[in-house]
């Protein structure tokens, strides 16, 4: 929340569903923030964080109440390559720290193979495939191959089919 600073907003799932003191707050806050790497940053505000430093901060908000389950969506869309290894590095550090079940939704396929225990495939709503890591990387289905290679569908597009539905009148 770009209202507050680091540290109210990790300490404000504690504020909405404990009852526990400010200086106990403050502390559990703090020690999120240096299990993310931002220890004394608590009273900066987020325009004053990197990309990577808030979506760090996010994370510490998220684990203040040490949950069993851990929900992730897109977790590195935005940083560069060395700030996502290293996330995808906190995620592993915190699965195992915290003993917690992390899903992460994510279309960075060198990431979701470095994390994931098990890979759930999707195409188009439906699920391909959902396996460990090494059977999702030796599965033989095509779309599973096409999507773990980048390489394009081979839908032959006719061209005169193709000016005829551009250009159709709309009635």
């Amino acid at each position: 929340f770009n209202s507050m600073t680091v540290g109210e907003n990790v300490e404000l799932p504690l504020r909405e569903h404990t009852k526990l003191d400010e200086n106990t707050m403050r502390i559990m806050s703090r020690m999120k923030l240096e299990v993310v790497n931002l220890a004394g940053f608590e009273s900066l505000m987020p325009s004053e964080l990197s990309g990577g430093m808030i979506k760090r901060a996010a994370l510490a908000r998220a684990i203040v109440m040490d949950p069993r389950l851990l929900f992730f969506d897109e977790p590195s869309a935005g940083l560069d390559p060395v700030v996502s290894a290293e996330l995808d590095d906190l995620i592993l550090i915190l699965r195992d720290a915290m003993n917690m079940t992390i899903v992460v939704v994510t279309h960075e396929l060198e990431s979701a193979f470095k994390i994931a225990d098990r890979i759930t495939v999707l195409d188009q709503g439906r699920i391909l495939m959902s396996d460990t890591v090494a059977a999702v990387r030796a599965s033989d289905n095509p779309r599973i191959q096409s999507l773990l290679n980048r390489t394009p569908r081979n839908e032959a597009i006719n061209p005169e089919e193709y000016m005829e539905r551009l250009t159709r009148e709309i009635s």
